[in-house]
């Protein structure tokens, strides 16, 4: 890029020429090389040549043939028979590399472009159709590799660095035990018939692992009997390390019974199957769904039914034998307890003979039935203490969206022996362990928290003293501003965590003692008074043109109605304002900042709401001018769900958005792709539709589609930018016929 160099590379090679490569997505014509002195050096087309379309002209542009090449170069420094090609999966050649190893029934897909977990999960499933496995490498870190961490426990990465005129290729790994990935240069690296191996990944299971099934909580009661002896299928999706799967039939709520498999701990026995077993919410029963399908319901612990609570549930019948009240290996106690049954007198058949009946009392002792007692079991294994800071977080988060505080005897009893006899400096230790760190987004939970009828604990002071709130140490157990504070705070934690999810109030700060509260002064509360109300007038006057109930409206509700509590709070005088109560303060917290938000997101949404009602066609128009805001592109399937679009019209639709297209205006048409990121044929049927001309070639026209996202993108983009030469022209602006 130096004068000096060009000049010498000039010397060395005078016959050399050059030309704008297909594999860059270029357009194949002829190139000369610029000298300056006082800019870089470069190459550029030759003056009368056709326009290009080559979007990406930075160093990287090109990391696909370096890919390329270097795979081709291990392949025959191992002997390995196979393939190496690279894609255009929509915007360019360089969008991925794909490394083929026949012998191995494998691909290696370096996947240079974006890729969304819709994408990626069509293109393995088209990747995989001939082959058993495919590892994918990414050159970014996203979403997706992170999905495709904790799904499989790896991620696979790749990356290039420049060294001279060279890019040099580096495979990485990077792993849920060791989040850091670890690089190696590519001609490290193996071709086996196993596979791509670099030091990086040696140890890792390439095989991608079956995946982990999701797991979702269920609400309510669960109730199963066991039948050990029903076999499990031997390639379920449920069978995980640490676990045990049995067959059970299992009834949920009021839901009928089924035959489930059911995930166990196997560090403890099997409880007898002869019981009825149940679990409800506070053991965090989850529900296992495969993504290749299937289910199982996965339990921790779980208690024994007694004989008439087992009967009502269907799964067992009562019987008269006394049930223990010591639970099952590995099995917590009920929450009420189990009662004996009444004995039980056997009435005989009144059809039965009198000589049967003598018959049957003459039976010999040999026949009689001794039913044993059941064996004590083991007591479960109590909770550890970070096992009860994470059992008391779940309840304190669970008691948060239900808008409830939580007695401190409640916590005590459901976390276990770890909090019985605790003294108050142990309590504060564990609450500011289950606390820290405190940052200002995250509310205190320990908010929530009651004390033998008193509206918090205690020590919660110390508590915060120890995670840094200033003045908490100061404050007097039962100052009002403390009172003040926990309110907020649970305010704070109810927005977070119950729905609907509302605005988060500020943290209240605390004051030291005698200091008083602090106020703004007069010009700057007059200032922001002035902007409040007018914000509010300006909401109402949006309001009535959106859809009655819908969620802006909500919202505009919402900040109008806290607007106009924070301007009735500050007309008044200072002595009514003092004798108002915590909760009549509540409206003063009003944010001039967070109604100024409302109002922007309250104006894109009625003009979306205005359009929707014009034409059908506006509704796919204005989604599409959002995505192209975003710089992305969207798939036809993603379409379905609008209702300008059903009943498989959208190559319909998306004609009619581009037909009346401006001259400086994008097709956007153009940001709609199939389900492999390739081009609808309704983009060429939009061209026509709009008087432009279709390009003959195939190529041509997906170089044209291509710019005309890049099109829209630039024209959409905040601030701005400068708009890319068009590659189509008016039908009617043909060239002129040259004379004879």
């Amino acid at each position: 890029m130096d004068a000096a160099e060009l000049d010498a590379w000039r010397r060395r090679h005078p016959d050399y020429t050059y030309w704008c490569g297909y594999e860059l997505g270029g357009c194949g014509s002829k190139l000369t090389d610029r000298l300056y002195h006082d800019k870089v050096c470069h190459f550029a087309h030759v003056a009368g040549g056709p326009t290009c379309g080559r979007a990406a002209t930075g160093e990287s542009s090109a990391d696909h043939l370096f890919i390329k090449r270097g795979l081709r170069k291990l392949l025959g420094q191992h002997g390995q028979r196979g393939t190496v090609e690279t894609r255009d999966l929509g915007s360019g050649p360089g969008d991925a590399v794909d490394l083929h190893l026949p012998a191995a029934r494998r691909r290696v897909r370096f996947q240079l472009s974006q890729l969304d977990y819709r994408g990626w999960r069509a293109a393995n499933q088209t990747l995989g159709d001939d082959v058993d496995e495919v590892d994918w490498l990414f050159g970014t870190d996203g979403p997706l590799t992170k999905e495709l961490l904790g799904r499989y426990g790896y991620s696979l990465r790749f990356r290039l660095e420049t060294a001279g005129g060279e890019r040099r290729v580096h495979v990485g790994a990077q792993t849920l035990a060791q989040p850091t990935v670890q690089w190696s240069p590519l001609e490290d690296c193996r071709i086996t018939p196993t596979g791509l191996l670099a030091p990086a990944t040696e140890a890792i299971r390439i095989s991608p692992p079956r995946p982990n099934p999701l797991a979702f909580p269920i609400n309510g009661t669960v109730h199963f009997a066991l039948d050990p002896e029903a076999p499990v299928p031997g390639d379920s999706p449920f069978t995980t390390e640490g676990r045990r799967l049995v067959m059970a039939d299992v009834k949920s709520m009021d839901n009928p019974i089924v035959r489930a498999v059911l995930s166990l701990p196997d560090d403890s026995e099997l409880p007898p199957a002869q019981y009825v077993y149940g679990t409800d919410s506070h053991d965090h029963p989850r529900l296992l769904v495969h993504e290749g399908g299937g289910w199982a319901v996965q339990l921790d612990r779980f208690y024994r039914l007694n004989a008439h609570d087992a009967a009502r549930t269907g799964l067992s019948a009562a019987t008269p034998e006394p049930l223990s009240t010591e639970p099952a290996a590995g099995i917590r106690k009920p929450e009420t307890p189990v009662h004996p049954l009444p004995k039980v007198r056997a009435v005989a058949d009144p059809r039965e003979s009198r000589r049967s009946k003598k018959k049957r009392l003459a039976e010999p002792e040999r026949n009689k039935v001794v039913v044993a007692p059941p064996k004590p079991s083991p007591e479960p294994v109590p909770l550890t203490r970070p096992e009860a800071v994470r059992r008391t977080r779940a309840l304190l988060t669970e008691a948060a969206a239900k808008r409830r505080t939580v007695a401190w005897s409640e916590i005590g009893a459901t976390a276990g022996p770890v909090l019985e006899g605790l003294s108050q400096s142990e309590i504060t230790d564990f609450l500011v362990e289950l606390e820290a760190p405190l940052t200002a987004t995250k509310p205190v939970l320990s908010a929530l928290l009651t004390e033998h009828g008193l509206p918090f604990l205690s020590c919660l002071p110390t508590v915060l003293a120890k995670l840094g709130v200033e003045y908490a140490a100061d404050v007097p157990l039962h100052d009002p501003q403390l009172t003040e504070w926990v309110t907020v705070e649970r305010q704070r934690a109810y927005a977070v965590f119950a729905d609907p999810k509302a605005w988060v109030p500020p943290r209240v700060e605390l004051r030291a003692p005698g200091e008083p509260a602090a106020s703004p002064a007069p010009e700057v509360l007059a200032s922001v008074r002035q902007e409040i109300f007018e914000l509010v007038e300006q909401l109402e006057e949006l309001r009535p043109g959106l859809y009655a109930g819908s969620a802006i409206s909500k919202r505009i509700g919402d900040a109008t109605r806290k607007a106009r509590g924070w301007l009735r709070f500050h007309d008044l005088p200072d002595d009514e304002k003092e004798a108002l109560s915590n909760s009549q303060r509540k409206g003063a917290t009003a944010n001039p900042e967070h109604l100024r938000r409302t109002l922007e997101e309250v104006r894109a949404e009625a003009a979306r709401q205005a359009a929707i009602k014009t034409q059908p066609g506006d509704e796919l128009r204005q989604l599409l001018v959002t995505v192209a805001r975003r710089a992305a592109t969207i798939t036809r399937s993603e379409l379905e769900g609008l209702r300008s679009v059903k009943d498989g019209a959208q190559e319909l639709v998306l004609v009619e958005v581009d037909r009346n297209v401006s001259e400086d205006a994008p097709f956007l048409s153009a940001l709609v792709t199939n389900d492999r990121g390739l081009p609808l044929s309704s983009f060429g049927k939009a061209l026509q539709a709009a008087g432009y001309k279709v390009p003959a070639s195939k190529y041509a026209l997906r170089r044209a589609w291509r710019r005309e996202q890049e099109w829209a993108h630039a024209a959409y983009a905040h601030p701005p930018r400068p708009l890319p030469e068009r590659l189509v022209r008016r039908a009617e602006a043909q060239s002129p016929a040259r004379p004879a």
